[in-house]
């Protein structure tokens, strides 16, 4: 069994999955109320400039302010040798002042490049991309650039040939070549360059005939994105459960990429799509902070503002030889795990990875070896470190939309995203600090504690007496009120 991609839709979200010989890898969310905006060209208005940040905020319409920063602002450069996760970036103009770019209240068209994310605006930029099948058309750049994901370099030598052949024809774009047209032919490289040259019109006509800020141009729907962006050859079967979206998606292949028409598949079972494969315990899985091993051990990942941090543990693994091989298995098996977590959970930016400590430096370089190969086949850049004097591990992964935990989750309204709550006892206490503030500032017949029912049984029984020299300080009753509703760490003292 090779990948297959599932796509569930429902009237408001939907979802895609990718699945290597049945075990997801990666998953996709798009709701209607939240669509991506990467890749979107919108008219918008600078609504501030930050010299000091050689920054500027831009209004496109959207809840928050964009964020454009000067490197992001670019005139038309050369993009030969341009690395294949950062083929829509070119050469920044990082010398430029911010000032001399753009001023406050003027109008400007730019490209989304990352999704809002928590408290961040989106991440903008002038450099307009747009991406077929096989190419990425740079309207103000030039020249030819060839991802670095096609490693042979007869392969490489035969691209640069074709697109040489049909570039006169455009000859003020740029154009990289996408991984995926590794052994295309000139015909479709051909076919791609036209398409995209009248896109490009289509989208300058859009935006001179266009008033005010809002979107000029979006980026397609999630189904037909997959097809665009992920489908190579490894995949073997598309399954989808809505008959709408199958046509569209088969009207999509029909006329861009005939050679995937065959593969789409309407799923018509009655158990739905993401059950019949496990997919929707494998996402309920992926919100989980501990990941099992299945040799016992466990890898704990925990998701913050700053950075990701991953954890391993040996667990319940006790290996049959010694403790250094126990140690090396546990970290071998963390390893794939952890290149996997990160991709289904799509984490980004600073990640650090605490393997337990090895003793033999044979066994460290092979771990990361492991880990490297794990990663190769992840669509976001990602670039790792050697193993840290302290035994950690470095790496960054690119973020460009949220998280699966962004996505689906929010902050426990009870402990507010700390995952901590204040313990019974230490609420007795705080009630025990009120109740004498309240007895210093005011006068009063009694008092009435309200508070989560684990409090008040801890009042009623270990914290009696404290209780009671209260009452016997203040002088006055002390009445104690369960509060269903109320959280552990939530109480009030009521003043009768």
């Amino acid at each position: 069994m090779g990948e297959e991609i599932l796509i569930n839709v429902t009237p408001r979200e939907v979802r895609a999955a990718v699945l290597e010989n049945g075990v997801l890898q990666e998953t996709f969310v798009e709701r209607a109320a939240r669509r991506g905006l990467i890749s979107n060209i919108y008219r918008g208005k600078v609504s501030r400039v930050l010299p000091g940040m050689q920054a500027a905020f831009v209004d496109i319409g959207l809840e928050r302010t964009a964020f454009l920063h000067a490197s992001d602002i670019v005139a038309p450069t050369p993009v030969e040798d341009v690395p294949a996760g950062n083929a829509a970036n070119g050469e920044r103009s990082r010398q430029a002042n911010i000032r001399e770019l753009v001023s406050e209240g003027s109008e400007i068209v730019v490209q989304v490049l990352k999704d809002p994310i928590g408290t961040k605006g989106a991440r903008l930029s002038t450099f307009v991309t747009l991406p077929s099948r096989f190419l990425v058309l740079m309207p103000h750049g030039s020249g030819i650039g060839i991802s670095s994901r096609i490693e042979d370099e007869a392969e490489r030598a035969r691209l640069k040939s074709l697109m040489e052949a049909i570039q006169p024809q455009t000859p003020e774009h740029g154009f990289i070549v996408r991984t995926a047209a590794e052994g295309a032919g000139v015909e479709a490289l051909r076919a791609d360059t036209i398409f995209l040259q009248r896109l490009w019109e289509v989208i300058q006509e859009q935006a001179r005939g266009q008033q005010g800020i809002g979107l000029i141009h979006g980026d397609l729907p999630l189904p037909v994105r997959i097809l665009r962006d992920l489908v190579s050859a490894d995949i073997e079967r598309i399954r989808v459960d809505d008959e709408g979206t199958f046509e569209k998606m088969k009207g999509f292949a029909r006329r861009f990429l005939p050679d995937l028409e065959p593969i789409i598949e309407l799923y018509d079972g009655r158990r739905p799509i993401f059950d019949l494969y496990g997919v929707e315990e494998e996402i309920r899985k992926a919100l989980d902070r501990t990941v099992p091993l299945k040799s016992g051990g466990y890898v704990i990942i925990d998701q913050t503002e700053a950075m990701t941090t991953v954890d391993v543990n040996t667990g319940g693994y006790v290996g049959s030889r010694n403790l250094e091989e126990t140690i090396y298995r546990t970290n071998l098996e963390a390893a794939v795990t952890i290149a996997r977590q990160l991709k289904l959970r799509n984490l980004g930016g600073i990640i650090i990875i605490d393997f337990i400590d090895m003793e033999e430096a044979e066994h460290r370089d092979r771990v990361m070896q492991v880990l490297e190969r794990s990663l190769a086949a992840d669509h976001a850049r990602h670039q790792i470190t050697q193993v840290s004097p302290l035994g950690l591990v470095e790496m960054t992964r690119k973020r460009t939309r949220e998280s699966l935990e962004h996505i689906l989750c929010e902050p426990c309204p009870t402990c507010e995203g700390r995952g901590q709550v204040r313990t019974a006892q230490t609420v007795c206490y705080e009630i025990f600090r009120e109740i004498l503030r309240q007895h210093r500032q005011f006068s009063f017949e009694g008092l009435m504690v309200l508070a989560h029912q684990d409090v008040i049984e801890l009042l009623l029984d270990e914290e009696s007496a404290g209780l009671a020299e209260l009452e016997e300080l203040t002088g006055k009753p002390i009445r104690l009120q369960t509060e269903s509703l109320y959280a552990q760490d939530h109480f009030d003292v009521v003043l009768l």
